[in-house]
């Protein structure tokens, strides 16, 4: 094995990192500072108030992209069980 087959591999484990969790970040990001906003507006500086609508837009997010998040982990998966073979020749 050498040494572009370690980097190709890891440079696609870390791509496949970002992708799957990008949509949970950007929607907690997104949820903490509408949150954020209503707090500071409203003068209520609760800070367990921002648990529970995080909680549901992350729920709502892995309702609507989970199937595709498993999917591209499932073929992730089978690329490098393929690969398997050809790295030790």
């Amino acid at each position: 094995m050498d040494i572009a087959t370690v980097v190709d591999i890891g440079r696609e484990a870390l791509w496949m990192t970002i992708l799957l969790s990008a949509p949970l970040l950007a929607v907690a990001l997104a949820a903490g500072l509408f949150v954020g906003v209503i707090q500071a507006a409203t003068s209520i500086n609760e800070m367990t108030l921002s648990f529970i609508p995080k909680l549901a837009a992350l729920a709502l997010v892995l309702v609507i992209a989970g199937g595709w998040q498993i999917s591209l982990l499932v073929d992730y998966t089978r690329r490098i069980f393929e690969r398997i073979p050809t790295l030790f020749n």
